[in-house]
Parts: C-alpha cells; sequence; structure tokens
C-alpha cells in the first residue's frame, strides 16, 4: 500500500513557479489549511461570484468603535466563519485582543487540522483599509 505524505493542497498564492517543470507551486497539509482560514477571514460577502455567503463581516466590524464588545464579536465571527466554510479544521482557542494604539485588533487562532493531535496556530492583523 502506497504511504501518502500530503493529505491537503492547494495552489500557492505567491504564484512562484517550480523549479522543474515551471508551473505554479503548490502548499501542502498544514500551510494549505492556513491560507485557507486566512482567504475566508479576508473575504467580503457578495465578494465571489454564486457564493455570496462565503466570507466574513470582519472589514465592517473593524469600523465599529473599539472596544472589548467590538474584540467579541470579531471572535464570534471568526469562530463562525471558520466553523461553517472549513470542514477539515476544528477550533481549539481563539484570543482577539484591542491595540488601541494602532487602532486595529490582534487575532490568535488555533486549531486542529483532520485528527491531527498537536494544533496550529497563527496570528490576524486585523485593521481598518480605506
Amino acid at each position: 500500500m502506497a504511504n501518502l505524505t500530503n493529505i491537503y493542497s492547494d495552489l500557492d498564492l505567491t504564484f512562484n513557479r517550480t523549479p522543474v517543470k515551471g508551473d505554479v507551486a503548490l502548499s501542502y497539509d498544514e500551510q494549505a489549511v492556513i491560507r485557507s482560514v486566512r482567504n475566508l477571514l479576508s473575504t467580503n460577502f457578495f465578494e465571489r461570484p454564486f457564493q455570496p455567503k462565503l466570507g466574513s463581516n470582519l472589514n465592517a466590524l473593524l469600523f465599529e468603535p473599539a472596544s472589548a464588545l467590538t474584540a467579541g464579536m470579531l471572535k464570534d465571527e471568526i469562530s463562525n466563519t471558520i466553523t461553517n466554510y472549513e470542514p477539515r479544521v476544528k477550533i481549539n482557542s481563539i484570543n482577539v485582543s484591542l491595540m488601541p494604539d494602532n487602532y486595529s485588533f490582534s487575532a490568535s487562532i488555533s486549531f486542529y487540522i483532520g485528527n491531527n493531535t498537536t494544533p496550529t496556530a497563527f496570528n490576524l492583523l486585523l485593521q481598518r483599509s480605506r
């Protein structure tokens, strides 16, 4: 029986080329899932054709007053988006903290991928854009 080393794969959005074939490079496993979660969180509603409800409302929440209440709403939105649209992930923890000096929020997201027993974590800086 063949031993598979890569379970998940996705296009590398930096569009680097592979040195041998010259094709677009792929990202695998943990990196592919992290990029998928980041893409979901940065996609606004009605941004993808034929999938109007895919994405999150994070950008709209960033224009609310910077407070602990808004941080809680951001945490709920991140949790709902990941739970609804990324079946490969089981959330371990989400922490959203206010950074008042930068008028932004810092989100620390930890989750399990598939049946993996070690959590995968990454940080996300949420700030307004004009």
